[in-house]
């Protein structure tokens, strides 16, 4: 029987690629990563919340030397892109970017495919952030599938379930889907809430009033 990872940040697309590929591709690991990031402890009670909620393994693997080499807002003491940066997507972009991020997590999530049997990678690729990030572009995940013809022996498949999907569409698969939002950190910060400022929150923000949902508003931010 086929069975599948996520790469699970406990944020919206994480979770969202989880709930609508958790049945067709038979998914029983998450990973999270701690490369240092503002948000870091958040995301990983965010994922631990999601995969007991859907009954999955979960492993947190932590790249302490990521941190060194990202000189972004992400991490450290840099003000945090706030929502205005969506104006200035591009800007923005280069404000939270983490090198070869997504390269990274995928050869890991494939590393554990190759030695543990899995046939397939989730991850939470979309077409509103593949604008100004190309590791969430439909080219990437291609590219990186004809790798892991060469750098694996299971030779796994990356899926990407809202590659063709913007953020008010992700929301509305969510409530449409009963995926439990009240689980999701999207937020680049490390509040205990969402800070509702920071590009992340903005989006997720946005998209939710455009689903007239004020339920998840109220409760996340």
């Amino acid at each position: 029987m086929p069975r599948g990872i996520v790469l699970l940040s406990g944020g919206l697309d994480s979770l969202v690629s989880l709930g609508l590929g958790k049945e067709k591709y038979k998914i029983s690991l998450a990973l999270t990563f701690d490369y240092g990031q503002k948000s870091a402890q958040q995301e990983i009670d965010a994922a631990s919340k999601i995969c007991k909620y859907y009954d999955l393994k979960h492993k947190v693997m932590k790249l302490d030397w990521l941190k060194n080499i990202t000189h972004t807002a992400l991490v450290g003491d840099k003000k945090l892109p706030q929502g205005q940066a969506l104006k200035n997507p591009v800007r923005s972009a280069q404000n939270v970017w983490v090198p070869n991020r997504n390269g990274l997590f995928l050869n890991f999530a494939a590393a554990f495919a190759d030695g543990e049997d899995y046939d397939y990678i989730i991850i939470g690729a979309n077409k509103e952030e593949g604008r100004t990030f190309p590791d969430n572009s439909a080219e990437f995940i291609e590219k990186i599938n004809d790798c892991f013809k060469f750098s694996t022996r299971k030779q796994p498949k990356v899926i990407a379930p809202l590659l063709n999907s913007d953020k008010n569409d992700i929301v509305k698969l969510a409530l449409d889907n009963k995926i439990p939002l009240e689980y999701v950190r999207s937020c680049y910060d490390g509040g205990d809430k969402h800070c509702g400022k920071c590009e992340s929150c903005m989006r997720l923000k946005n998209a939710l009033l455009y689903n007239n949902d004020n339920r998840y508003i109220e409760e996340l931010f």
